[in-house]
């Protein structure tokens, strides 16, 4: 249009010839009527139209200024000369550009506050821009003109605006070849280069448009404050933003960046309490300024929303978030009205209204983690977990994967919920996954702290690590799977109670319950106390619960630690505090049957029974406690009766019920085909009991361990007795075979229980296969880590496994092994009288296997010994056989007949002793003669060697004497030279110093060539003395040659050598030799 426009702020219209009326510019009139009739009257030039439409635009009043453009076109058409329109196009287009940008893009058909069911669309008003925009590219290729400038640029505007970011470019770059400084057509590039985030390139291009107008509207200020603040210059951004506002106050883009700007700052934990406050009050007055201007900006009434959503003013907040949705041009700006509008109707109940808007949010961009987490709360809400499941899952997942610890925590514990209709496997994997889920959310925690190098972590991570709820969630789901990681995870969740100062007493409780597993009795006591304290404090029905629960909990540990009258007095005062509570007279029933105590503790499950009689724990006690009371047939009337009456699929029974049958037809001694039939039957029936007990829970040990003791011990086939049994051969080879089956199947039982029977059914199979000495090591870890080495069967098989051991490998240190078991057996149950018998039994065979052993693998002192246990044997055997009692666990006749074969055997006891003693005299007497030889020979080495060191002795105080003789000569030579050293310098005036190049005659000359410098100096006083005595000898032979004394330093240990006179010292080699000769 500048084109155009004639400078000045008035235009003159002529009509006719003589009349011209001017029409000021700064006093226009709102109603364009007469000016409109002015134009048409003086058929005015377009610029005209251009200008005086462009003026009603720029004072606001833009239906004038498109009333005037439209009645331009109509005058020109009528009067024929349509091709001068192109510019008035132009101008209408950008008109309708203008309406665009008041318009919303999306007109929601159900809004509930900000209704504008009848307003035009943008995309209409685009539409219609583009009409126009054609039209005068028509009018003007039909005049032959071409499109200019301004249609350029309006048409790059126009793209810009539908986001035809490609065509919008190609337009401006066409625009800035012809003229590179054109502002309209840089500010366009430049914000198309920042849509495409190249910044540095778009900031370049708006620094060039400020540089070329400072006062240039829209303001390249704001355009380099958003590249600056996208690469991360904020401070820089914020100045350019502030100065934007000074210089154009009323323009709402600064003041709404600075308001941003300024509550983005007040989250930062850098300020304090009454910074951040301040900020985000004047984030807010100004984002509040920006709407007032510019109520038609989405970004201005996203900001809005919030604030008022975070005031409560739903209301207000709702009519803002559809004003966003409607008019917002990003996808992330339309996103955030959305997800602002669900929120809001979240927070008003309006579920319905939320899922709607939080699913368009999700639908709008899947990878929105506040909309997912929305979409998904709303799901919950419906009972829709697995829809639930599925939108987390789909916003962590690639591509394009989220990294939200929120969301993380979410679905782990949405996967860790059980869920009807989801099958125990598939619980199974959702609780992996959840576990998984919250050890990455863990990692993610430790690793912010290490990111923040001892700077506080963000409020995000330290409102998810303060969560007791999570940490009490991981460790509901590491029970059963890692005690460790699960007390980790208690520990944390107490740490946060206590630090809130709201203590749970359940994690307290929890956390004991964890210490006690793992049998740290003292630790655990001590938390349940607390525990305890804690919730008695609570004072509601919620703590009275909590109190009895921790307390029964605290007897247990009573019971675990010794404290019996302890945990008496916490069971009475249980159950006087609520007589239906079953689970504490169980306790008491236990303790009194471990009392001996059996028709109390009777009379007490009785009680509960009466109470509580559907009650499967108590009818599984109850069947326990019948079985270890000997009363066989009671318990299976009873658990039969559980079985049919109760719960036939109840696994405990089954199991009970398949113990109770395997035992009776183990124990039936009918040998009639009626009772071997019976006998077969019994076994068929435990198995059938043992395989639907692993039917309803295929991970129950007991039941395995059951089918493994029968798969052992051959129960469907001989065992079972059958009437044509294999033979010999046949028969071993089948034994070892199923015990090694067995053995398979105990490994992995052993995996699944920690109880001593696995190792005790182990060893029997390994006694099985002959392999005792595995048997043994079976046995003693049973007896050891379970049994506190008082369980009589386990010592017996113990005996028993060593005695066989003993016999095939002929020891008797393994008998000896044998006896101490057995021995160890009768000492807790000394009225057993098996026991006695096996005790006689051992002690008869090592009697007879150390007679038939060889003399040299036995010793007179065993023998002795087990000759003494063998006369005890036949005692015993002699009292065993004599027994009257009507019922033995033994033989009479056997027990007779080994007491004679016993009165035969020890007949030959002094035979046995005299040979021992003969051989054992004769071995002596050999090792006597052997020790004196060594005696005498190591006698003799060593007179050899004290006459050795006697000989060097002598040698070394000969050779110290004659080196003290030496030395004391060579220092009276040393004292007689430097005697005459001294007169002869007295007696003697110095000499004139001799040139150098004489010689001496004969043959002092001769050594010259052959002279050596001065004798080392040895820090040794004898060294010195010597160079001394072989120097005297030297100066005795032939003159000495005097030279004038050099000045020299002289330390301490040079003083002899100093005063001796400073001259040349010769030595012969003859002399030297000598010498040497006569020192050695």
């Amino acid at each position: 249009m500048d084109d155009f426009t004639p400078p000045g702020r008035s235009v003159d219209i002529e009509l006719g010839s003589q009349e011209i009326i001017t029409i000021d510019l700064d006093n226009l009139d709102p109603d364009p009527e007469d000016v409109l009739s002015l134009l048409k009257d003086g058929q005015c030039k377009i610029w005209v139209w251009t200008k005086l439409a462009g003026e009603y635009w720029r004072r606001g009043y833009l239906e004038a200024a498109d009333k005037i453009a439209r009645s331009a076109i109509e005058s020109f058409q009528a009067n024929g000369t349509a091709s001068s329109l192109p510019p008035i196009y132009s101008l209408l287009a950008n008109i309708q550009i203008a309406y665009a940008r008041k318009a919303p893009k999306l007109v929601l058909p159900d809004a509930r506050q900000d209704v504008m069911t009848g307003e035009k669309s943008k995309e209409e008003y685009y539409r219609e821009a583009a009409q126009l925009l054609n039209t005068g590219e028509r009018a003007g290729a039909e005049s032959g003109e071409v499109g200019g400038t301004l249609s350029f640029l309006t048409r790059g505007i126009q793209q810009l605006a539908t986001r035809s970011m490609d065509d919008a470019l190609r337009s401006f770059d066409g625009v800035l070849i012809e003229k590179p400084t054109n502002l309209v057509a840089l500010l366009g590039k430049a914000r198309i280069l920042y849509a495409r985030r190249n910044f540095r390139e778009a900031l370049k291009i708006f620094q060039d448009v400020l540089r070329y107008n400072p006062r240039c509207t829209p303001d390249p200020r704001i355009g380099i404050g958003l590249c600056l603040w996208a690469l991360d210059h904020k401070s820089k951004a914020a100045a350019a933003w502030q100065r934007s506002l000074e210089v154009n106050p009323s323009e709402w883009p600064a003041q709404l960046l600075l308001g941003l700007e300024a509550i983005n700052s007040s989250k930062s934990d850098t300020h304090s309490e009454a910074d951040k406050a301040g900020l985000f009050l004047q984030g807010t007055k100004l984002i509040g300024e920006a709407f007032n201007a510019n109520q038609k900006s989405a970004a201005a009434a996203n900001a809005l929303c919030e604030v008022f959503l975070r005031k409560g003013n739903y209301k207000r907040a709702l009519k803002l978030a559809e004003r966003t949705i409607q008019f917002a041009d990003t996808l992330t700006i339309l996103t955030e009205g959305y997800l602002r509008a669900g929120r809001v109707s979240h927070a008003e109940g309006s579920m319905s209204h939320a899922t709607k808007y939080y699913s368009a949010a999700v639908e709008g961009q899947p990878k929105h983690v506040l909309g997912a987490i929305g979409l998904a709360q709303m799901q919950m809400q419906n009972d829709e977990m697995a829809a639930a499941i599925h939108t987390l899952d789909t916003l962590l997942q690639p591509p394009n994967a989220q990294r939200s610890m929120e969301a993380t925590v979410m679905l782990a514990a949405l996967r860790a919920h059980p869920r009807p209709g989801v099958s125990s496997s598939d619980v199974a994997q959702e609780r992996t996954k959840a576990r998984d889920l919250f050890d990455r959310v863990v990692k993610g925690l430790e690793i912010d702290d290490v990111r923040t190098n001892g700077q506080p972590p963000s409020k995000a991570s330290r409102n998810i690590a303060d969560d007791m709820e999570m940490h009490a969630e991981i460790a509901r789901l590491y029970q059963g799977e890692s005690l460790e990681r699960m007390g980790k995870a208690l520990k944390e969740a107490l740490r946060i109670s206590e630090t809130v100062g709201q203590i749970d007493p359940r994690l307290i409780n929890n956390l004991a319950a964890l210490n006690h597993l793992e049998e740290q009795f003292p630790e655990a006591r001590s938390l349940y106390e607390k525990a305890l304290i804690s919730a008695s404090l609570l004072g509601t029905d919620a703590g009275e619960a909590m109190s009895t629960t921790i307390l029964y909990n605290l007897a247990r540990v009573y019971e675990d630690q010794g404290e019996q009258s302890l945990a008496k007095d916490a069971y009475e005062k249980l159950v006087s505090r609520h007589p239906e509570y079953v689970d504490a007279k169980i306790r008491q029933a236990l303790m009194l049957a471990n009392l001996n105590r059996h028709n109390d503790a009777h009379d007490l499950l009785k009680q509960c029974l009466a109470s509580q009689n559907n009650n499967l724990n108590i009818r599984a006690f109850y069947t326990y406690f019948l079985i270890q009371t000997n009363l066989p047939k009671p318990a299976k009337e009873f658990v039969f009766a559980t079985l049919k009456d109760h719960d036939k699929h109840d696994v405990f029974s089954l199991c009970a019920a398949g113990w109770i049958m395997y035992h009776q037809a183990r124990e039936s001694r009918d040998t009639s085909s009626k009772g071997i039939e019976e006998r077969r039957r019994g076994f068929q029936r435990t198995a059938e009991f043992y395989e639907k007990a692993l039917h309803l829970d295929p991970l129950c040990a007991f039941a395995a361990q059951g089918l493994a003791i029968v798969t052992a011990e051959d129960a469907l086939g001989s065992l079972g007795g059958a009437l044509n049994p294999t033979s010999g051969a046949d028969e071993a080879q089948k034994r070892l075979k199923n015990a090694r089956e067995a053995l398979d199947v105990f490994a992995k039982v052993r995996e699944s229980i920690d109880d001593g029977s696995v190792y005790f059914n182990m060893g029997h199979c390994y006694y099985a296969r002959d392999e005792f000495d595995r048997a043994i090591e079976s046995y003693e870890t049973a007896l050891t880590r379970y049994h506190d080495s008082h369980n009589v069967s386990i010592l017996l098989c113990l005996c028993r496994s060593w005695y066989a051991k003993a016999t095939k490998d002929q020891s008797y240190t393994a008998m000896n092994q044998a006896l101490k078991y057995v021995q160890m057996a009768y000492h807790i149950q000394p009225t057993d009288k098996a026991i006695v018998y096996n005790i006689a039994m051992v002690q008869q065979k090592s009697a007879e296997m150390l007679f038939t052993i060889n003399p040299a693998k036995r010793s007179l002192r065993d023998l002795q010994r087990v000759i003494d246990q063998a006369a005890h044997a036949q005692k015993l055997f002699a009292s065993l056989a004599s027994d009257k009692s009507p019922m033995v666990p033994y033989n009479r006749d056997i027990a007779d007949q080994r007491r004679k074969y016993g009165d035969n055997m020890l007949r030959k006891g002094d035979e046995h002793l005299a040979a021992q003693r003969q051989f054992e005299d004769e071995a002596q007497a050999k090792v006597e003669v052997a020790r004196r030889k060594r005696q005498e020979e190591k006698d003799r080495q060593e007179e050899q060697e004290r006459l050795r060191m006697d000989e060097l002795r002598k040698e070394a105080e000969k050779l110290a004497e004659e080196r003290r003789i030496a030395r004391e000569q060579a220092m009276e030579w040393t004292r007689e030279v430097r005697m005459e050293s001294d007169e002869e310098r007295e007696r003697k005036p110095k000499k004139a110093r001799k040139p150098k190049n004489d010689v001496g005659s004969g043959d002092e000359a001769e050594p010259k060539k052959k002279r050596r410098g001065k004798l080392k100096k040895s820090t040794s006083e004898g060294d010195t003395e010597e160079q001394a005595m072989f120097s005297e000898e030297e100066d005795a032979e032939r003159p000495a040659k005097k030279r004038p004394a050099k000045k020299r330093v002289v330390r301490d240990d040079d003083d002899e050598e100093a005063i001796r006179p400073q001259k040349k010292q010769f030595k012969s080699k003859a002399m030297l030799s000598d010498t040497d000769d006569e020192m050695s």
